[in-house]
């Protein structure tokens, strides 16, 4: 139930910040990597992303970052199991062997590679609005 009303209240207070015009970009200033190269890092586009799927428009979060969307509806997910195991009862036995299986170094793995599949998307973006 913490991980649930932890993650509820994260989106929460993204869409307050947005709908009350809060710019977060000016709190965590501007990109060095893009300033000094002209070209997207790896992260440009997970705040504007992470806050677009906040205010419930997820398609057009996947189109600002793929990566942080899906990492977004991943973390969404997970809060909705949360929520179904503190309110119903309701344990997913599939999810406790799927967990048990899969080793740390599997997971970090794929979070890199759902980076890298994100900045190549951006990157691509970048140079295609370049030529």
């Amino acid at each position: 139930m913490v991980f649930f009303l932890a993650v509820a209240g994260s989106f929460g207070l993204l869409w307050l910040a947005q709908w009350r015009g809060i710019d977060i970009g000016w709190w965590l200033g501007p990109c060095g990597f893009k300033q000094r190269y002209g070209l997207p890092c790896p992260t440009c586009g997970w705040t504007t992303a992470t806050l677009t799927f906040a205010r419930a428009e997820i398609f057009e979060a996947f189109y600002i970052q793929p990566a942080a969307a899906f990492l977004c509806s991943l973390i969404a997910v997970a809060a909705f199991v949360a929520l179904l195991t503190a309110v119903f009862g309701v344990y997913i036995c599939v999810l406790k062997r799927v967990f048990y299986e899969i080793k740390v170094r599997y997971i970090i793995l794929a979070l890199i590679v759902i980076i890298a599949a994100g900045w190549a998307v951006t990157l691509s973006r970048a140079l295609a609005e370049r030529s």
